[in-house]
């Protein structure tokens, strides 16, 4: 079975820095057109650059909490690449917040940021590829959907408990678009990371080393992963090398949820 993804377009979300920026840049270098969106516009400029017509890939900046700016972004993916195969929601926010302060709204500002334009962008960019699939003879797939989760969703800390909800939702959302949007021929997973070196985490370890040795000990391989050590696994859920796979969450946490979970309030 091929890993292939030559020729498919995807949109990548969050893709100004870390994962999100590392999965958009393994997919292009895979063949595929790749419309990298963030809300950073300086960040995307820096990253993807001023881009050609013909070329492979593009970049959209935006806040994705408005509706017409997920309309915009889907229309100027299929205004550059024609269609869209495959979605990475990768767009995400970590708070620490008092679970008993009946004033913090870190909750609702976590599923207003994380899951609401994930759900949004997800309705739209089906209907497209539901679209696409019109007048087909074949039985091939239509489309992969990817949103990124974390392990917090599984795990309890009273300072992470909007960014464990927001999380959980997130799974759960995930399982029911693949339930719906099965009957479609459009899969829908989720990859719940453990520790992954984005900026903002090395923002806080260097702050505070105590929290990366930490992470490490509770950690069975003993260290943090690498944003680039994750896109093989979105590559994976993006071909047809998983086309029997749907409404999964898969952990990549190094062993992490396998022990007690760590003792700092950061993921």
């Amino acid at each position: 079975m091929s890993f292939s993804i030559s020729g498919k377009t995807a949109i990548v979300t969050g893709a100004a820095n870390g994962i999100g920026l590392a999965i958009g840049k393994q997919f292009a270098a895979a063949g595929a057109n790749v419309m990298f969106a963030d809300a950073d516009e300086a960040a995307l400029i820096r990253e993807v650059g001023e881009q050609p017509e013909d070329s492979s890939t593009r970049y959209f900046a935006g806040d994705l909490r408005e509706r017409l700016t997920i309309a915009n972004l889907l229309s100027a993916t299929i205004d550059a690449f024609d269609q869209v195969d495959i979605l990475v929601n990768g767009a995400r926010q970590v708070l620490t917040s008092d679970p008993l302060d009946p004033d913090d709204d870190s909750t609702h500002m976590l599923l207003t940021q994380n899951l609401l334009p994930t759900l949004r962008l997800s309705q739209q960019v089906a209907k497209r590829m539901i679209k696409q699939g019109e007048g087909r003879e074949d039985n091939g797939p239509l489309g992969s959907i990817i949103n990124l989760s974390s392990i917090a969703a599984r795990r309890t800390h009273p300072e992470l408990m909007a960014y464990s909800v927001s999380s959980a939702a997130m799974d759960q959302m995930t399982r029911s678009l693949s339930v719906a949007l099965a009957p479609h021929r459009i899969r829908v997973n989720s990859i719940a990371f453990g520790s992954v070196m984005s900026g903002s985490l090395k923002a806080v370890l260097k702050e505070n080393r105590a929290y990366r040795e930490d992470i490490e000990q509770h950690t069975p391989l003993g260290r943090i992963a690498s944003p680039t050590e994750l896109t093989e696994t979105a590559q994976f859920l993006a071909s047809e090398a998983s086309s029997f796979v749907t409404g999964q969450v898969m952990t990549l946490d190094g062993g992490r949820t396998l022990l007690d979970p760590v003792a700092a309030p950061v993921h």
